[in-house]
């Protein structure tokens, strides 16, 4: 396998990087990048640790040789030397990482997860309020990856802020069993973006066919982040199998209308992407732009109502006989 870092990877440019992904070799992981520079979401990031880990625990050989020093001393600083347990012989000054990224982490259980979102909230540096739309998107993704993903490694998450911006960019990335195979113990797919789109759709959940899910899972997370990354008027994507779904962001002349049919939004999608084994996902939130979170959950809660009782129509629509 081949996967190359370029000078630049974000949600909004990251197609031509996930089209150059190369999975021919399973035997290798070969990891290059720009010679120059490299400057990169962190979800790409999150891409890279997690495919490492799964390529180390086949016995396959993870290879940063051809790969420039400056971006060596990039990826020494996020932790992903120390993650995939590589000696880099690389020796970076540790420094305060506020405003820049918090390093990429392996998260396999609640705990885990409790600490890592105590850990990022001071590095932050940001009022109250403004951390609880990064706690409930950090939370819902990684108890996807806990609930959904069957995966080995658990979930692997990263985020870079931007303290001048208030934006936080964040990724998280599993080598599981991927959405298609998931959403198809009670639902008929035809391709990965037709799963994703029924992940994201209210009240739809892979753990049941009935529309609103059960008290564990009511199917509304993914659709709730979709829904925060829209009013922030920014960037998410989902991708799993061959299949990536990119909500695009809303242009400012635009009003913010929130969507329930995930196929009715402002997107762009394709299907025919080199083979992900597991999910990726990655978002984009504004914190400078003031919104009352409670409200605004309330607000997605009553789309996410409605989306589910069209579902439930749709679902038990009798026939009309002429």
């Amino acid at each position: 396998m081949k996967i190359h870092l370029p000078n630049s990877a974000w949600i909004g440019n990251i197609d031509p990087f996930i089209r150059s992904f190369d999975t021919s070799n399973d035997g290798i992981l070969e990891i290059t990048s720009h010679k120059k520079w490299v400057s990169v979401h962190p979800v790409v990031l999150c891409m890279i640790a997690a495919l490492g880990l799964f390529m180390r625990k086949k016995g396959a050989k993870v290879n940063f040789e051809q790969m420039e020093a400056t971006s060596k001393h990039y990826l020494e600083r996020i932790g992903l030397f120390e993650l995939l347990e590589i000696d880099s012989e690389i020796t970076v000054t540790p420094h305060e990482s506020a405003g820049r990224f918090i390093p990429i982490k392996k998260i396999k259980n609640s705990e885990q997860l409790n600490d890592f979102i105590k850990e990022i909230i001071p590095l932050l540096h940001t009022e109250p309020e403004k951390v609880e739309p990064i706690k409930y998107i950090i939370s819902e993704l990684v108890r996807n990856v806990f609930e959904h993903a069957k995966s080995f490694e658990g979930a692997i998450v990263c985020a870079q802020y931007y303290k001048k911006s208030e934006i936080i960019r964040i990724g998280v990335v599993d080598i599981g069993v991927g959405i298609k195979y998931t959403i198809s113990e009670h639902y008929s797919p035809k391709n990965d973006v037709e799963a994703i789109a029924l992940a994201l759709t209210p009240g739809i959940t892979g753990t049941t066919r009935r529309i609103g899910g059960t008290g564990e899972n009511a199917g509304a997370g993914l659709f709730f982040i979709k829904s925060l990354a829209k009013a922030s008027r920014d960037f998410f994507m989902i991708y799993s199998g061959k299949g990536m779904y990119k909500l695009l962001r809303t242009p400012k002349e635009k009003d913010i209308k929130l969507i329930a049919d995930p196929l009715k939004d402002h997107f762009s999608f394709d299907n025919e992407l080199p083979f992900w084994r597991g999910t990726v996902v990655g978002i984009d939130l504004c914190l400078k732009k003031t919104f009352d979170f409670e409200k605004l959950l309330d607000l997605i809660r009553n789309v996410y109502r409605k989306g589910r009782k069209e579902q439930t129509k749709i679902r038990y629509r009798k026939p009309k006989f002429i």
